[in-house]
């Protein structure tokens, strides 16, 4: 399974989304970024994906998007072979 890293915050309930929903479909780890603790964290997401929201989701080097991205790839049958790879 490809790795995953989520650019998120403590509160956030789309992170929380992401994260049960990556869970159900058998990820046991996630590398989070927590861009509240760490402004220069935040500035990173930003430069790498042109989004100042969370959580932003990367799938290996695939940016996959938001919460509502990660959703519809999983509606349309993408995110298991995604995180095959």
């Amino acid at each position: 399974m490809k790795p995953v890293k989520m650019y998120t915050t403590e509160v956030c309930p789309y992170c929380i989304r992401a994260k049960a929903l990556l869970a159900e479909r058998g990820v046991q780890a996630i590398d989070e970024v927590r861009v509240d603790r760490d402004p220069a964290e935040r500035q990173r997401m930003v430069e790498l994906t042109g989004r100042r929201t969370v959580p932003q989701i990367f799938i290996g080097a695939q940016h996959v998007g938001g919460c509502d991205d990660l959703i519809a790839l999983d509606r349309r049958g993408e995110l298991m072979p995604l995180l095959a790879g």
